[in-house]
C-alpha cells in the first residue's frame, strides 16, 4: 500500500465511506484530533508504570481506530460501531479507579511525568469531543460515541490521578 497518493495535494481527502471532503471538513476535524488522541495516548503508554493502566490504554487504542472509522463514516452504515457495552466498559473502569483514589478537592494535573502525559491526553479529548459535538449539530453522530468520549476524558483524568497515587500522591491546588 501506497502512502504518498498525491489525492489530497487539492485540499481533498476520502472518507471511510468513499465520498471526497475538504480537509478542513468537520467530519475530519473530529476523526483527525480522535488520531491526535491516540497518538498522544500511544506515547502516555510508555511512561505508565502501572499494568492495569496500561492495559486499559491498549484497550483504548483499539477503540479509537474505529471511533475514527465511525466518525469518517458519513452515511451512518459503518460496520464496526460504538456500543453501549463499550461506554459501560469505560465508566467500570472510572468507577474502579475513585473507589482507589478519592479525590478530595481541586487536582493540580501532571504531578508525574506519566500523569502529565495522561493530562494532555485528557485535555486532546476533550477538544475531540467539542469537534464531535460540532459535528453532530449537522451530522449524524450517534449518542453511544458521544457518551464514549465524554467517558474517556474522565477515565483518562482517573487514571492519571491512579498512577500519582502510586507515585508519591495527588497534589491539591489547595491542601487540606
Amino acid at each position: 500500500m501506497a502512502i504518498v497518493t498525491k489525492s489530497g495535494d487539492d485540499g481533498l481527502t476520502g472518507l471511510w465511506s468513499g465520498e471526497r471532503v475538504r480537509k478542513d471538513d468537520p467530519r475530519v476535524e473530529a476523526y483527525g484530533t480522535i488520531d491526535e488522541l491516540d497518538s498522544l495516548i500511544g506515547e502516555a503508554k510508555h511512561y505508565l508504570k502501572r499494568n492495569d493502566t496500561r492495559q486499559i490504554v491498549e484497550e483504548v487504542q483499539k477503540d479509537l481506530f474505529w471511533i475514527a472509522g465511525e466518525l469518517a463514516t458519513r452515511s451512518g452504515s459503518f460496520s464496526n460501531p460504538v456500543k453501549e457495552d463499550d461506554e459501560k466498559r469505560l465508566a467500570a473502569h472510572v468507577e474502579a479507579f475513585e473507589k482507589e483514589v478519592q479525590l478530595t478537592g481541586f487536582v493540580i494535573p501532571g504531578i508525574t511525568l506519566q500523569s502529565a502525559k495522561l493530562d494532555v491526553a485528557r485535555a486532546v479529548c476533550r477538544r475531540a469531543e467539542r469537534r464531535i459535538v460540532s459535528l453532530a449539530w449537522d451530522a449524524d453522530v450517534s449518542k453511544t460515541l458521544r457518551r464514549y468520549i465524554n467517558r474517556l476524558s474522565d477515565l483518562l483524568y482517573m487514571m492519571a490521578r491512579a498512577e500519582e497515587a502510586s507515585d508519591g500522591g495527588v497534589k491539591y491546588a489547595k491542601e487540606q
